[in-house]
């Protein structure tokens, strides 16, 4: 029997509950982007559609433009129609590259036959903040940003079964990445001649 069990290792910002560390969580994907967007950061986005339905050993990684992240699982992985989940009803974990100062996703359980199952759910990140809410379905969202500039290095999901029977599988569906764009050399090579002009004016 399988049930399901979420820890998501990453960098997470949002709106909605404060927390500490400035980390702000929010359910609302219009003020999360709203959010990363007055923060200065760009969204990037795994949908897991690249990976093909079937059990993958742990860990497992893959990477967006400028993300790496990796998953893992003690009892394994499972992938079905672009849904990351594990093999057994347990902690997934997901862990990602430093600089990300955002984070959230489509955070949910399935049932045994990958159905979608009622939870309760708890998303947590490394430093301690942390969200519990309910989902029924893969459109549950629930993010997590920066109000400084400190980087978020871990998110934990766990999920349990609400009001019914049988196991229940902690699933993603989406993550998303809120990163600071870094300058290509050219414009940071016309970035540090502005600063030099500007500097010089300034000593005139």
């Amino acid at each position: 029997m399988l049930s399901k069990t979420i820890c998501i290792a990453a960098v997470a910002a949002c709106a909605a509950q404060a927390a500490q560390a400035g980390i702000i969580s929010s359910t609302n994907i219009a003020i999360w982007n709203a959010q990363v967007a007055a923060g200065g950061m760009s969204v990037e986005t795994e949908t897991f559609n690249a990976i093909a339905d079937g059990f993958y050993a742990s860990p497992f990684g893959g990477s967006t433009a400028s993300v790496v992240w990796s998953a893992t699982a003690s009892g394994g992985l499972y992938v079905q129609g672009g849904v990351f989940s594990t093999n057994n009803p347990e902690t997934l974990t997901f862990a990602f590259t430093p600089g990300v100062r955002a984070v959230a996703g489509n955070f949910f359980g399935t049932d045994i036959n990958f159905g979608n199952a009622s939870v309760l759910f708890t998303v947590q990140l490394s430093d301690g903040t942390g969200y519990t809410g309910f989902a029924s379905d893969p459109t549950s969202f629930t993010g997590f940003y920066s109000t400084t500039s400190a980087t978020i290095s871990g998110l934990s999901l766990t999920v349990n079964n609400f009001g019914g029977s049988g196991s229940v599988y902690p699933s993603v569906d989406n993550l998303y990445f809120g990163v600071v764009p870094v300058p290509a050399p050219g414009a940071a090579a016309l970035l540090g001649v502005a600063g030099l002009v500007s500097s010089r004016r300034r000593r005139a």
